[in-house]
């Protein structure tokens, strides 16, 4: 059986068993007025606990239109950035807000260099560009951008700036009257204005992801548009594809299918797929219950066709069209700004159906307590991480890992294997990499190697995620520790050649990727999940290792 729901530019296909799981929560969903509801802003949706947050958080319902009102000052913004040779846009944000923009120039081919990390490998390689040409655009008060906003000030400084000059090298997005804000204009950095009742996860299409989206040159009026299209059929209770995926996705995370298999195929939208993973796992992981994101590489990677406790969805397929990956539970297609907007709702439906608050990140905080704990010091000293000996070393790798937790492994492929034949029934794999994402680029070839060997070592093989670190954390992080219980984490950190100080904080960039490293992998630990540490003492000889062990 297959159902196709078209509306605004979107088209979302469901085959199988889906189409009768989903069907009955879609008819609950109806008879209960959620499209109505949802489109009027009524923020007891998601229960009376979750109501006075949800007050604060449904402005992402009305951005398609909102958001043209930032048209002249995005535009004022380019145009002044032009004039003065700035076409490097730099952004240093975390979270949604980062991978929307990203995903936006992505697939508009327009150049953004997306900051959304504290490796000073990554962080040394954009100073060492044209600084010249760089304007960076600071979003949000995360220790991450923070420390990048410290660290592209000194090295605008270094590099003869000041005054005026110096100041309009930043463009800051904040809340009014936050505390950024307010050191924006202490410094007269430019300030736009972030929607109040918007955060990050469900903000897309709201200035957080906008604003430096539109310096590096992408159309968002168009994506406005696309979104706009789709806007009007959500009221709908049929022929509305937004709230036919949050049938599915909530009946999948109510049943035993709680993994949701992500796989690109044609769809031209580079990056969507992990602006939804973020989406799906943040808001769903909690509370116990959730729906996993396992993006693959493409419809043939392994693990996509892992069956029993996965959901499959394909982004881009036409319910017409022929080939690879047809049989996929769930196919989605439609242009980039309608697809956002059609996540974002359809996320929030099935939290509703599987009864969490889309907008809290309670497991979040846990780990960000946990490296601030770590960065606490003394009198202004450096923090210092405690670093035990490793159970396991092995040419460029160290392995860290609790006493007997890789039941008397010899060698670095015999320690991997303990580890994949060592995840929960029904559970998964998640490879936490904290690296530079340009130079240690080979990191993100372990997850398909990883699910492979799980193909022989395991008799139900076990799906695997990837994540950069500390990207991860405001992403699947929250699902890490708030969802189902059933996950094991092969967490890996690299040695540090060229170190970078933070301006007038008491670590490095080394230090704080080590600290949140250490600060998360300890919160896993403390809930009883299956956690190793892979450290590489060469990071290039690392890699080769570990693809050589797993080979």
């Amino acid at each position: 059986m297959t159902s196709v729901v078209t509306a605004g530019g979107i088209s979302v296909t469901i085959r199988g068993a889906v189409v009768d799981e989903g069907e009955t929560v879609l008819d609950r969903l109806v008879s209960d007025g959620v499209p109505g509801s949802l489109a009027s802003r009524r923020a007891k949706l998601w229960g009376p606990d979750a109501a006075p947050l949800a007050a604060r958080r449904l402005g992402w319902l009305d951005l398609p239109e909102t958001s043209r009102s930032l048209r002249d000052r995005l535009a004022g913004l380019s145009v002044e950035a032009r004039a003065a040779g700035l076409d490097r846009i730099v952004l240093a944000a975390s979270g949604g807000a980062a991978l929307a923009a990203e995903a936006m120039c992505r697939t508009a081919g327009a150049e953004l260099i997306v900051l959304d990390t504290t490796d000073p490998h990554e962080v040394s390689g954009v100073l060492a560009g044209d600084l010249a040409r760089t304007l960076v655009v600071v979003v949000g008060e995360s220790v991450e951008a923070d420390a990048l906003h410290r660290v592209f000030g000194r090295a605008f400084a270094e590099a003869g700036l000041g005054g005026a000059d110096l100041a309009r090298r930043f463009v800051v997005v904040a809340e009014e009257g936050s505390g950024l804000a307010r050191a924006a204009g202490e410094a007269g950095h430019p300030l736009v204005p972030a929607e109040p009742d918007v955060d990050g996860r469900f903000g897309a299409l709201g200035a957080r992801s906008l604003v430096a989206a539109a310096l590096a040159g992408v159309d968002v009026d168009a994506l406005l548009d696309e979104a706009s299209g789709l806007a009007a059929a959500l009221r709908q209770p049929y022929d509305n594809p937004a709230l036919a995926l949050g049938a599915a996705l909530g009946s999948s995370a109510l049943g035993v299918r709680d993994k949701l298999v992500i796989a690109d195929h044609g769809s031209g939208l580079a990056g969507l797929a992990g602006w939804a993973e973020q989406l799906v796992a943040g808001a769903m992981g909690k509370d116990g219950r959730g729906l996993l994101p396992v993006v693959v590489e493409s419809v043939d990677a392994p693990g996509f066709e892992l069956a029993g406790d996965l959901r499959r969805v394909i982004l881009g397929r036409r319910p017409d069209e022929p080939g690879a990956g047809r049989e996929a539970g769930v196919s989605v297609a439609g242009p980039l700004g309608a697809q956002f907007l059609l996540w974002e709702y359809a996320v929030a439906v099935a939290c509703r159906v599987i009864g969490v608050n889309p907008f809290d990140a309670p497991d979040v905080r846990e780990s960000r307590e946990s490296t601030a704990a770590l960065l606490r010091s003394e009198e202004g000293a450096a923090p210092t991480v405690v670093r035990r000996p490793p159970e396991l070393v092995e040419g460029a790798v160290e392995v860290h890992a609790p006493e007997d937790a890789l039941g008397g492994a010899r060698t670095l492929a015999e320690a991997l294997e303990t580890l994949v034949a060592d995840v929960p029934d029904g559970g998964y794999l998640a490879v936490l990499a904290y690296l530079d994402r340009s130079g240690d680029a080979a990191a993100a070839g372990l997850r398909p190697l990883l699910a492979r060997l799980g193909g022989t070592a395991r008799r139900h093989p076990a799906p695997v995620t990837f994540g950069w670190g500390p990207r991860y954390l405001h992403a699947a992080g929250q699902y890490h520790k708030g969802g189902p219980p059933n996950g094991a984490f092969l967490q890996i950190t690299g040695a540090v050649t060229d170190d970078v100080p933070v301006p007038g904080r008491p670590y490095s960039l080394g230090e704080l990727q080590l600290a949140q490293a250490f600060g998360d992998l300890r919160v896993l630990r403390s809930l009883g999940r299956p956690a190793v540490r892979l450290h590489l003492r060469d990071r290039a000889e690392g890699l080769a290792q570990l693809a050589a062990a797993l080979a």
